[in-house]
């Protein structure tokens, strides 16, 4: 079982001095323990309290009295710095296990994150790495320390038995320390299919937890306090149901060893009674006895601890483990400034298996055309677009950009040729400037500033009174929708790439600033080429290029007279929003 940690043990090596200095205390704290007591119990007491020897001069008084303290502050310091030095250690284990993970996440495809719920991922990261760092740590520690204790009680037992009566005592005495094993092994069939249960709940808490804090408004709107109260209790008693029956039998566990320990102890016992042991030297046994349970019962929490890290690691690896589909091509080839000019050869494209999206679709968008996506919902027109940054990879064809196939070139490189502002913009919770900066970090103030202006931000920027260095809160939660917008495109201004992805950029616009936007648009595509996404044709009627999708096919293409002069569905489309007024 511990094999499944090893190659986790990877965390320990840059703390390996820390480590060992914490197992170096440790072993002393358990000598101390298993060792210590039982001598000083062998070595003082009969001096202390015989009753017929000769009185003791001060100076031996002293030395012997010394001793029991010398013992407990062995023991006592040791055991501080062992606990000190496991937890620096195993903080820093947290941090570089967290961080792995984070990495992971920053490069795992967008279908990882549509079959994952955040909540969940969050207590993956946090929750299960945790337990993690716990588990490392104490194994790391209790695997040597406790059976260095172990050992010297042991030892202690078998060499005063041996000393007073011979193998015959040393057998009886230590007969029943194999027997507590069988406690260990029993509960820790029980506890390792809870454990893993433990952290899949505890994950359901936290997405309910997560998706009810990101849609506040909607549950006020609908009045869904009561059973959003209702679900979070249903999923709160489950995960108590998973930890009571994990607690069940792990704190069944030390009784179990205790009442074999004391059975062991009785039979000793009686066995001192037959042989006529002295008093002295069976409770130095007892004593000695006593002590090498105390590690067993360690033992037998270190394999709990095992099983529950299982389960957090079993979690961790479904993250760590998973496949990153787009990556750099071991040959890629780096991309300066791209012309622009894009090219779909017989691509087609699926989410799930057996349902696609896109169907063999061949079009190409020349380099500086403002190309218009049109259909209805789920014809393909979000995923068409997704797939020029890579989002996702086509399942077949090919798609190239200047007659390059986008997977032959770096990654980083071909995104930094293209900007995308999408219908539900994510900010930062970061000053306005910093966003901003998020395109080209390297752009000065007044470059910031001049893309604020195009994308027509600059005034209700300077409108806070920290302007530029206003706090836009989690998920810019502290500006209107429409602000937020005017950011999103303020940073797509800055970044100035040669492919530009509107994706419904305008739609939380009001009539007079959309209309600003589009003549600001007019200037910013000229030798660029740049796809729109939208449902409002007062936004792409004068688009040099339309793409009417229909069933994950391009159904029409063309300018807005070609189309609505000979494509029904365009033509059907454009009428039904004119009609509605839109």
């Amino acid at each position: 079982m511990i094999s499944r940690f090893r190659p986790y043990f990877r965390y320990l090596r840059p703390q390996r001095g820390l480590l060992i200095g914490a197992i170096a205390c440790g072993i002393l704290a358990g000598v101390a323990s298993g060792f210590g007591l039982p001598y000083m119990v062998k070595k003082v007491f009969p001096v202390i309290f015989a009753q017929n020897a000769a009185p003791l001069t001060l100076w031996h008084l002293i030395q012997y009295t010394l001793w029991i303290p010398a013992v407990f502050v062995v023991r006592g310091v040791a055991t501080y710095l062992n606990t000190y030095f496991i937890q620096l250690v195993g903080t820093r284990v947290l941090e570089n296990i967290r961080l792995d993970f984070f990495r992971k996440l920053q490069v795992l495809p967008l279908s990882f994150f549509q079959k994952n719920s955040t909540g969940d991922l969050l207590s993956r990261g946090l929750a299960d790495a945790n337990q993690l760092q716990v588990t490392l740590t104490t194994v790391a520690n209790e695997i040597v320390r406790s059976p260095a204790s172990l050992v010297g009680s042991i030892g202690f037992v078998a060499w005063t038995a041996y000393t007073e009566q011979g193998v015959a005592l040393v057998l009886v005495t230590l007969a029943v320390v194999p027997l507590a094993v069988l406690p260990i092994r029993y509960v820790g069939k029980k506890l390792i299919k809870r454990a893993g249960r433990i952290q899949a709940e505890l994950g359901g808490v936290t997405g309910i937890f997560s998706e009810n804090l990101s849609a506040t408004k909607e549950v006020r709107a609908f009045s869904l306090e009561e059973r959003e109260i209702a679900r979070f209790g249903r999923a709160s008693q489950t995960l108590i149901r998973a930890q009571m029956k994990f607690v069940k039998y792990e704190k069944a566990l030390t009784p179990l060893i205790e009442i074999v320990s004391a059975v062991g102890i009785a039979f000793t016992l009686l066995y001192a009674y037959k042989v006529h042991l002295a008093q002295d030297t069976f409770i130095t046994l007892i004593t000695a006895l006593y002590a090498s349970y105390e590690p067993i019962k360690k033992l037998g929490s270190l394999n709990n601890e095992l099983k529950r890290g299982l389960g957090s690691l079993d979690r961790l690896e479904e993250v760590l483990n998973a496949p990153v589909a787009i990556v750099d091509a071991p040959d890629a080839r780096p991309l300066a400034r791209a012309q622009g000019t894009l090219g779909f050869e017989q691509v087609s494209f699926s989410y799930h298996a057996g349902e696609p999206v896109l169907r063999d679709v061949s079009t190409v968008i020349p380099r500086g055309t403002v190309c218009a996506l049109v259909g209805p919902s789920g014809a393909g027109k979000s995923t068409f677009a997704n797939l020029v940054p890579r989002f996702f990879d086509a399942v077949q064809g090919r798609i190239t950009l200047d007659g390059h196939d986008l997977r032959s070139l770096r990654l980083a490189d071909l995104r930094r040729n293209i900007a995308v502002v999408s219908q539900d913009p994510v900010l930062f919770n970061d000053t306005i400037a910093n966003n901003l900066l998020i395109a080209r970090p390297e752009a000065t103030r007044s470059e910031v500033e001049a893309a604020a202006r195009a994308a027509f931000a600059h005034e209700f920027i300077l409108g806070f009174p920290a302007g530029y260095e206003t706090i836009v809160g989690e998920r810019g939660a502290r500006l209107s929708g429409g602000q937020k917008q005017r950011l999103a495109l303020a940073r797509a201004f800055l970044r100035d790439a040669p492919v530009l992805i509107l994706d419904e950029a305008t739609s939380a616009l009001d009539s007079e600033s959309e209309a600003k936007i589009q003549a600001a648009l007019t200037q910013l595509v000229v030798g660029k080429t740049v796809l729109i996404i939208a449902h409002r044709f007062s936004t792409i009627r004068d688009a040099s290029m339309i793409l009417v999708f229909n069933a994950g096919t391009i159904a029409g293409s063309g300018t807005h007279e070609q189309l609505y002069a000979a494509n029904a569905l365009y033509r059907s489309l454009y009428d039904r929003q004119q009609g509605s007024g839109a």
